[in-house]
């Protein structure tokens, strides 16, 4: 059991956790350690059998996970996946879901996030509070993330106790959908630094430079940043296992920028050159290859 200081006015509340890939399996880790009581489920069962022996319960199905808690936690690949999990056979939505929260991690267009609130809302009265999550596995692992939220203030708080059992900051940025608009900000920001570091350690290692050196030259500066003294050394190295994030994944957000300032009528140039040298990365490394093989693109090796 949980220590009181993790106790929020009802009590320690029974956890779900849905999705158990990269980011999900050390957030629901984090979740165990704690203390908490947590369930889980996931597609391929090959991913649940460690949380299991690490003293999580199976769920059988998403529906079975809403029935056995009582603020469920996602994260899955898109907004189709998050469609299944719902609304798919057996899946969050054929439970009661009345005094329920789903609290979704995954990154997904801010439009997607409203209506699946509020078709939830409408097919078993569960509440909806969309958190995408930013600090990649390292985050995952350390319980250092960066998570933005949309949904009800009361909400927020009610489940602010278990998202800072994974997560160092937990920042509420308005309602349904505001949390997925903060994070496409956020993936403006380091789909651009991705494209821009791999341009910088290319420059010096074409110039004789060790790049490696690059993130101790430059601590302290104005270019120095986390991306700075965490990608390009893996850059420099080829350390691309296991990966910090997926090409396909980083392309998908900068997809969705461009979408949503097509619709709000914002200038975009830099991210639309980085989501083109993504969808080159993509033709070139592969759709699962780490989002930092970006470097690759600049040398005649890749």
């Amino acid at each position: 059991m949980a220590d009181t200081s993790k106790m929020n006015s009802q009590g320690v509340e029974r956890l779900g956790y849905l999705g158990l890939g990269l980011m999900g399996t050390p957030m629901t880790h984090r979740l165990l350690k704690a203390g908490y009581q947590v369930m889980v489920w996931n597609r391929s069962e090959s991913k649940v059998a460690p949380l299991a022996e690490a003293g999580a319960m199976r769920g059988p199905m998403p529906c079975d996970v809403m029935t056995g808690s009582d603020i469920i936690f996602m994260c899955v690949t898109d907004a189709a996946a998050v469609e299944e999990v719902i609304f798919g056979a057996g899946g969050l939505a054929a439970a009661p879901g009345a005094g329920k929260l789903v609290v979704d991690f995954s990154s997904i267009h801010p439009d997607a996030a409203r209506d699946l609130a509020r078709r939830l809302k409408e097919a078993n009265g569960a509440g909806w509070i969309d958190a995408p999550v930013s600090g990649g596995t390292k985050g995952a692992e350390e319980g250092t993330l960066a998570i933005m939220a949309g949904g009800d203030a009361a909400d927020i708080e009610r489940v602010r106790p278990y998202v800072l059992a994974m997560a160092r900051r937990f920042t509420h940025m308005g309602p349904t959908g505001a949390g997925q608009t903060t994070k496409l900000c956020n993936q403006v920001i380091v789909g651009c630094a991705m494209a821009v570091l791999a341009e910088a350690t290319r420059l010096a290692v074409n110039s004789g430079i060790d790049a490696n050196r690059l993130p101790e030259a430059l601590a302290g500066g104005f270019a120095d940043s986390i991306p700075l003294q965490l990608f390009v050394p893996r850059m420099a190295q080829g350390i691309h296992a296991p990966p910090l994030g997926h090409i396909a994944t980083m392309l998908k957000d900068l997809d969705t920028v461009a979408d949503v300032a097509q619709s709000t009528s914002t200038p975009v140039p830099m991210t639309s050159l980085a989501g083109q040298l993504f969808r080159l990365a993509k033709a070139a490394r592969g759709a699962d290859a780490d989002a930092l093989e970006i470097y690759k693109l600049s040398s005649a090796e890749h």
